[in-house]
């Protein structure tokens, strides 16, 4: 992309706004805290694009000049570097940080109509990530069990939790005692958008929390409770990266191949499909909007094509080793 690409001066491009009349910061602004960090990230880029890499900071760019022409060209950049779905989340976050521009006075409604008026990629990736397997998930539950530290029982629901309903850690982290009714096992979650859905803990996840709650009391306040390392509860909410923090170590622990938070998520929506639940149940149970983003959690699909690729016979017999005189 040419260092013109905003027919401004240099000088022009990096005029440092109010953060409340930057489209960029009002924008983030509106998002939940991960999504402000890939968005920033994804924005950053897109400004150093528009720059010519002299100013690679959103929130340090005018916006104001950005027109289709603009808008088309880093579309164009984008598809050269990136994946469909990256390309689709950038040209997301600047498509809202024109129409914050608009919504700021910054630009005419036509001006954001036509900048906004790009076309999002097409295109299928291999979905990410991959679900635990039944032994996987025994083995982080009986590491669990087998430490007598307070963070054994605390972790052991967190991880019952995020599997028996398909939590995003960011949700495990936000609940509080009073959205778990123990008599019926239901669970109000809290997810993206303060969306309100519920989930209904039965049998070992039920029992697992129960243990938790015996430790950690009937106090009000969050669910989840930070520990410290020696095993001292401390009256403070946990954070996303320390339930990132303590299955990397549970995984470790317990000798399971490396997974995401995500993948236990992933698990869960693939174990009840494959079960029988119907999918248009799994997706109020996951909180998504569509039956086809829960389709993209379905990790059984890959697992039939393995069976299938079994099916068929190479005859190959090993190689032949031709001894030279």
């Amino acid at each position: 992309m040419t260092d013109n690409l905003i027919p401004t001066t240099p000088h022009e491009l990096v005029i440092v706004r109010p953060l409340d009349q930057n489209p960029a910061a009002v924008y983030l602004a509106a998002l939940r805290p991960t999504g402000q960090r890939s968005q920033r990230q994804a924005l950053n880029v897109i400004a150093g694009l528009l720059t010519g890499g002299r100013q690679p900071d959103c929130l340090a760019m005018d916006w104001s000049p950005v027109r289709y022409q603009h808008t088309a060209a880093i579309r164009s950049q984008l598809v050269t570097h990136y994946k469909a779905a990256t390309v689709n989340k950038f040209l997301c976050a600047l498509r809202g940080v024109m129409k914050e521009a608009w919504r700021l006075g910054l630009i005419t409604a036509e001006d954001y109509q036509r900048a906004a008026d790009v076309k999002s990629v097409t295109g299928e990736t291999i979905p990410a990530g991959r679900a635990l397997t039944p032994g996987e998930l025994g083995a982080l539950i009986a590491n669990c069990s087998s430490d007598t530290n307070p963070a054994g029982p605390r972790d052991c629901a967190v991880i019952a939790l995020m599997y028996a309903a398909g939590l995003r850690r960011e949700e495990v982290v936000n609940l509080d005692l009073e959205n778990y009714d123990p008599t019926n096992g239901r669970l109000l979650v809290i997810g993206k958008r303060n969306k309100e859905r519920t989930g209904y803990l039965n049998n070992g996840a039920a029992h697992a929390l129960a243990d938790w709650l015996a430790i950690r009391g009937s106090e009000p306040g969050p669910l989840f409770l930070a520990i410290h390392k020696g095993g001292k509860i401390q009256p403070q909410r946990m954070t996303p990266q320390a339930v990132y923090n303590l299955l990397a170590k549970r995984a470790e622990l317990a000798g399971v191949r490396c997974f995401s938070p995500h993948d236990l998520r992933r698990t869960f929506v693939s174990d009840l499909l494959d079960a029988g639940a119907d999918i248009t149940t799994v997706a109020k149970m996951a909180g998504h909007a569509s039956v086809t983003t829960t389709s993209r959690y379905d990790r059984r699909p890959e697992a039939a094509k393995q069976k299938a690729a079994g099916l068929l016979h190479v005859p190959y017999n090993g190689r032949r080793v031709i001894a030279e005189a």
